[in-house]
């Protein structure tokens, strides 16, 4: 029904009026008695055991939902009723920030794709926070963090990244420190680890203070060329980095059905979807061959139905996140990916 009826009603509206529609729809949802039950009833796998432990928590199952979907942290609830065992907000930033100008989100329906450069909008921290406190998570909360895209220098940017972190410390279950979203000015620069470094260190001298372990991950770019992937990897495994999410969108255009004109004419932004699974896929094989297994991977990007899923997992990932897949397979997605890989 999501495909033959909701789907090309949604895709008449503009992406993000599309999304922020389906938003309000789940907000409503969270007043009417028992209509999150009836969600969660009909949405979630009922079949074999698929429980995982990872990072000292215990997963429901191995798919999660990525970044993207809640900026703000204010449908984590609703949208753990579709199957997914945690879910992962943001990218925060500690002030809340507008983003790029709008049109900034644009479909490929040819190539079941996105491209967005929204610039990580998003209302803040302290919004996320007072939202968490009035509905607390019934599912693991991932933050994804990143700094506010007016912080230049060096200090700021390390200076974000530890205020967004300390502040929603008590609130969220782990951390996935975001330096690799094309759509920010000098923010993919932060993967050279001199400059990573500079960020993760004092978050890792901080969380000894805290008297819960909170697990720390870091999300790579699927266009960060091996060498630098390399050094990254070296020091996520010397620091005590607890896991990598690989990867994000990408700024290639290979492997596109849809018209080249049009494509150029949308300009710059990430892309994700479909043509991104096989980039993504090469990501996670590399980093768990060069790791030997040793440093767990969140498998992301292009996944859109269980083989792929399966494909993933196998290639080393211990978890998977879908996001696109999500907005164009349908609220049954979670659970049709669980069928296949069991």
């Amino acid at each position: 029904m999501y495909k033959q009826l909701i789907r090309p009603i949604l895709f008449r509206l503009s992406p993000e009026n599309a999304h922020n529609l389906t938003m309000r729809v789940l907000g409503a949802a969270r007043k009417v008695p028992l209509c999150n039950k009836l969600f969660k009833r009909i949405f979630s796998y009922k079949g074999q055991d698929m429980r995982r432990s990872l990072f000292g928590l215990d997963f429901q199952n191995p798919v999660g939902l990525a970044a993207g979907i809640d900026k703000n942290g204010d449908y984590y609830n609703e949208l753990a009723c579709f199957g997914f065992s945690f879910i992962e907000i943001g990218s925060l930033t500690p002030e809340p920030q507008d983003g790029n100008p709008k049109p900034r989100v644009f479909r490929l329906p040819q190539d079941n794709a996105l491209i967005n450069r929204m610039g990580i909008n998003n209302k803040g921290i302290h919004h996320a926070i007072d939202h968490i406190k009035t509905d607390p998570p019934k599912v693991i909360l991932c933050a994804s963090i990143a700094k506010n895209s007016s912080s230049a220098a060096d200090s700021d940017i390390a200076e974000d990244y530890r205020k967004a972190f300390s502040y929603l410390y008590d609130f969220v279950d782990m951390f996935t420190i975001n330096v690799s979203c094309p759509n920010v000015e000098g923010l993919q620069h932060l993967q050279d680890v001199s400059y990573l470094s500079d960020i993760i260190d004092p978050l890792l001298a901080l969380r000894i203070c805290y008297d819960t372990y909170k697990p720390l991950l870091v999300k790579v770019s699927p266009d960060i060329p091996r060498e630098e992937l390399d050094e990254i990897i070296d020091y996520c495994m010397l620091s005590g980095i607890d896991g990598i999410v690989a990867g994000n969108t990408t700024t290639s255009r290979e492997g596109l059905t849809t018209p080249a004109q049009k494509v150029e004419s949308i300009g710059k932004g990430g892309l994700s979807g479909a043509p991104l699974f096989e980039r993504s896929l090469s990501l996670v094989k590399y980093i768990h061959r060069y790791t030997s297994g040793r440093l767990p991977i969140i498998g992301v990007g292009g996944i859109m139905n269980g083989a792929q899923a399966r494909q993933m997992l196998d290639a080393g990932a211990s978890l998977i996140e879908i996001c696109t897949g999500f907005i164009y397979e349908g609220p049954s997605a979670v659970k049709r990916i669980l069928k296949n890989i069991k």
